[in-house]
């Protein structure tokens, strides 16, 4: 086992919302937790070597008493979010990755302004906390497919205590659906704007605040927006051990690797969190991650092996 990796117990399910669940960790053996920021998620090893992302709902602090994260379960998904559901039960030992953050709070700005959709609450909730205990202004527009589905709405009514900043969005109600154009063209250029939700709410929310600067745009995805390239076709060269592997059709690098036991480092699955990043000695990478920016992937020193391929035919790794 990775001695990396931190041994931790479920304490408490609870019921969000339909189809969400929260679930509630603690220290297996009763010593500390890793700390962590607003924005941070965890890696579960759940059963036969699936490994999923989830962002921490609780609390921010740089001792926590638990970490407590949220699952939607998805009947279409990859497997994640059923086994969570059907089969984790309290009492149950499972291994997780220490906090990570690829979704930080910007601590410093007077505003925010978030943008969730669904399930994308889950890292905001820390967030807008922190921000209260730091005296920030701060606003969250919430749009859900429904009342029953929208995880955490007594904790958000709590949280906002009637001063107005949460404010809720329905897709069962026409008249009440979000508008982020409408809701962006007013902001002061000083707001940090942040969005976390599906594909679609992403791309709308970056193409709106394309003319803001940068430094005040963020964002987290769920997913990949292009398909994983499973063209196959190509070879993968190990550099150190001149290992060669065949990536045929309906394979990703990823599943050829650790088909041969190669040892290599992946969580989402999805190209969008970048635990997977491995250096390209040479070849052509075939990019469909949401991770690496422009210039890095055409810089071409790097790949996400869970679901981008390559244009040349050969790639060697640094592995």
């Amino acid at each position: 086992m990775n001695t990396s990796l931190i041994e931790i117990r479920l304490k408490r399910i609870t019921f969000e919302a339909e189809r969400i669940s929260s679930f509630e960790f603690v220290s297996a053996d009763g010593t500390s937790l890793p700390g962590f920021h607003p924005g941070a998620h965890i890696d579960l090893h759940l059963q036969r070597g699936m490994v999923r992302s989830y962002s921490l709902a609780n609390a921010a602090s740089a001792d926590p008493a638990y970490y407590r994260v949220a699952v939607q379960r998805e009947p279409d998904g990859r497997g994640g979010s059923r086994w969570a559901h059907d089969k984790l039960r309290v009492g149950d030992k499972l291994w997780a990755t220490p906090p990570a953050n690829d979704f930080p709070l910007d601590e410093c700005a007077s505003s925010a302004l978030f943008f969730v959709g669904g399930i994308g609450i889950t890292p905001v909730l820390p967030m807008i906390r922190r921000l209260d205990a730091l005296g920030r202004e701060w606003k969250l527009m919430y749009a859900s497919r429904s009342p029953g589905e929208t995880a955490f709405a007594e904790e958000l009514q709590r949280i906002d205590s009637g001063r107005g900043r949460v404010s809720h969005f329905h897709d069962s109600e026409p008249d009440q659906r979000l508008d982020i154009s409408a809701t962006v063209a007013g902001l002061p250029l000083a707001t940090h704007v942040y969005c976390c939700g599906p594909t679609r709410m992403i791309d709308d929310f970056l193409a709106v605040t394309q003319a803001r600067d940068p430094a005040t745009v963020h964002y987290e995805r769920f997913s990949a927006t292009q398909q994983a390239a499973t063209e196959g076709g190509f070879d993968v060269v190990l550099h150190k051990s001149g290992a060669k592997y065949r990536v045929d059709a309906g394979k990703t690098i990823l599943d050829v690797l650790l088909d041969n036991n190669v040892a290599v480092p992946y969580s989402c699955c999805n190209g969008v969190c970048g635990s997977c990043r491995t250096g390209i000695i040479d070849g052509q990478a075939d990019h469909r991650d949401d991770f690496l920016s422009d210039d890095e992937k055409q810089a071409n020193q790097s790949i996400m092996v869970c679901c981008s391929g390559a244009r040349s035919k050969t790639l060697v790794l640094d592995l």
